[in-house]
């Protein structure tokens, strides 16, 4: 068996560099070969069995395609129903009827009933499919939870098991505040990939919608994960800087893969 996950997008709503924004990490992300530039989260899974595996597929999706080299994924997972991690569909409804091929996306129902209202002709080229009762695809046995999202509503985490091996990991781009239920399926994890937006937010809890750094580190030190690795960042992180974290965490970066 060989799966290789590799890191299409890394940013958070925004992505890096923010249009708007003249901060230390977007001008340096602005320049040739910036460190910090840092497209929409996405996660690209290539398995020997079960073929090229998307999450989420943000407005970002055609350029991250371009620069993996893939032209068509054999399916798109989405984890929530926020444009950055939606809005590629468009994109990706149109690429399918070019190729005269049918998409294949899974989500929870709610979420596919929100995507489907705002976009209803997306389902002639797109075939949506529920995974509240979970799927495989090749070995890997996939089940998704809702999680708390904070001032954003709510997200689902996508955890994989691979069905004749131990192997576990879990991908929880777009939480906060996990409550004990939420994190139960966090333990005895190879690997965490979580969400975190800045290295410390400053700003009230009930206006935040996604762990920081320091609250990531807590919650792995509570869940004990083989290996972690955080992605979804804002412009507060800079990969040019140390952040001394522990040996088993780093921090995504684009075109970053992890070989399970």
């Amino acid at each position: 068996m060989t799966t290789r996950l590799t890191f299409l997008g890394t940013g958070d709503a925004m992505g890096v560099p923010r249009v708007y924004c003249e901060c230390e990490v977007c001008n340096e992300a602005r320049s040739h070969g910036g460190r910090n530039r840092r497209l929409r989260s996405s996660l690209h899974i290539h398995d020997d069995e079960s073929g090229d595996t998307l999450i989420d597929c943000g407005p970002d999706w055609g350029r991250q395609m371009e620069l993996a080299g893939l032209r068509s994924p054999d399916r798109i997972l989405i984890t929530h129903a926020h444009f950055d991690h939606y809005g590629g569909l468009v994109e990706w409804a149109d690429s399918c009827r070019w190729l005269k091929r049918k998409g294949q996306a899974y989500a929870p129902q709610i979420v596919i009933d929100e995507i489907s209202a705002r976009f209803p002709w997306l389902s002639r080229q797109i075939s949506f499919h529920s995974i509240d009762d979970g799927a495989q695809f090749g070995s890997f046995k996939v089940r998704c939870w809702k999680v708390n999202h904070g001032y954003n509503g709510y997200s689902y985490a996508y955890k994989f098991n691979h069905a004749d091996t131990d192997i576990s990991w879990v991908y929880c781009s777009d939480a906060i505040s996990l409550d004990g239920e939420q994190i139960a399926p966090l333990f005895k994890l190879d690997l965490l990939i979580l969400g975190t937006s800045f290295y410390k937010e400053p700003f009230p809890l009930h206006t935040r919608s996604v762990y920081d750094i320091t609250e990531g580190l807590t919650l792995i030190e509570q869940v004990q994960p083989t290996q972690t690795v955080f992605t979804h960042l804002s412009h507060d992180i800079d990969l040019n800087k140390q952040y001394h974290l522990p040996d088993n965490v780093s921090l995504a970066t684009t075109g970053m893969s992890i070989l399970l």
